[in-house]
């Protein structure tokens, strides 16, 4: 069965951070690129950052440039994503993704998390 699971959102104040991890089964991990996407209310989803099977490609979106971070660690079949310097404007579930690639894309994604809640607030 394949199956990523997400961990590690919550409650942060402003200015704080957190680390999004997120597990997979080896089909939905080995020799693909990762994604972490983002939906608040209201809004349609969006990709936040991508990192490709080697990790040696990243990509952020424009809004969490310079504060957050993408890593993995392929021995273990987990992504991460570093957030620091948190808003709330960046209150959203979070869903991690396995593309249908190895190298960075805004195309095709096979294999979604079933989300985790991140909420900045004061």
């Amino acid at each position: 069965q394949v199956q990523l699971v997400e961990s590690g959102g919550g409650l942060a104040q402003p200015g704080g951070s957190l680390r999004l991890s997120c597990t997979a089964s080896g089909r939905a991990f080995s020799g693909r690129a990762m994604g972490w996407f983002r939906q608040a209310p209201g809004k349609e989803r969006e990709s936040v950052a991508t990192i490709s099977w080697s990790g040696g490609g990243t990509r952020y979106a424009d809004s969490v440039k310079g504060r957050f971070t993408i890593s993995r660690d392929n021995a273990k079949n987990t992504v991460y994503l570093q957030m620091n310097s948190l808003k709330p404007e960046d209150t959203a579930v979070y869903y991690c993704a396995a593309a249908g690639t190895a190298a960075v894309t805004s195309g095709r994604y096979d294999y979604w998390g079933q989300g985790t809640q991140v909420t900045v607030s004061s």
